[in-house]
C-alpha cells in the first residue's frame, strides 16, 4: 500500500501532491490494478490532512481513469501507467548517481535542477503542461500556453513601461 508524504512547503497542492505520488507508485509498480488505495481517513491519520483533499486527489484519479471508487469498498486501482519496476537496472543506476551528487555538495533543489535539464534535452517531444507540474525558472507559463524565456505572453502587452 502506498504511504504518502505531503511538503508542506513545497508550493505544490496537496491535493496534487497525492495525485503525483500515487502515479508514481503506479509507475514504479508499487500499485497495480486491483490494489486498493488507503481510505480517506487513513490518509487523514498519517499526514493530519483534510479529508476533502484527500477525495478531491481521488476523484482527479478517477477523472483520468487511473483509479474507480466502489461505494461501501473504497478506491481500487483501474490501470498502470508504466513499466519501470523499482527493481529496474536504471533505478539502480539512477540511485548511485544521487549518491555522488550529493558527495559533490549539491543539494536536493540542485539535483532537481540538474535533471530537469537532462530530461529535457532527451524528451522534447511536445507535450501538454498543467498546473500540476513544476517548472524551470527559464520559462514562463500560464495556464494554457507555454512561453519561453525569450518570447512575451501576448496577454502581458502593455505591463511593461
Amino acid at each position: 500500500m502506498v504511504e504518502y508524504r505531503i511538503d508542506r512547503r513545497s508550493g505544490v497542492a496537496t491535493y496534487v501532491q497525492i495525485v503525483q505520488q500515487t502515479k508514481q507508485a503506479l509507475r514504479l509498480g508499487l500499485l497495480e490494478p486491483g490494489d486498493k488505495l488507503p481510505t480517506a481517513r487513513e490518509v487523514v491519520e498519517a499526514t493530519a490532512i483534510n479529508p476533502n483533499t484527500v477525495l478531491k486527489a481521488y476523484r482527479e484519479l478517477e477523472r483520468e481513469g487511473l483509479v474507480e471508487a466502489r461505494r461501501g469498498l473504497g478506491t481500487f486501482v483501474r490501470k498502470s501507467l508504466g513499466a519501470t519496476p523499482v527493481d529496474s537496472p536504471l533505478r539502480a543506476e539512477l540511485g548511485a548517481w544521487a549518491v555522488r551528487a550529493r558527495e559533490t555538495g549539491l543539494e536536493r533543489d540542485d539535483v532537481e535542477a540538474l535533471f530537469a535539464s537532462v530530461l529535457d534535452e532527451h524528451f522534447t517531444k511536445d507535450r501538454q503542461f498543467t498546473n500540476d507540474r513544476r517548472f524551470t525558472n527559464d520559462r514562463r507559463f500560464t495556464k494554457d500556453r507555454q512561453f519561453t524565456k525569450d518570447q512575451q505572453d501576448p496577454q502581458d502587452q502593455g505591463d511593461e513601461a
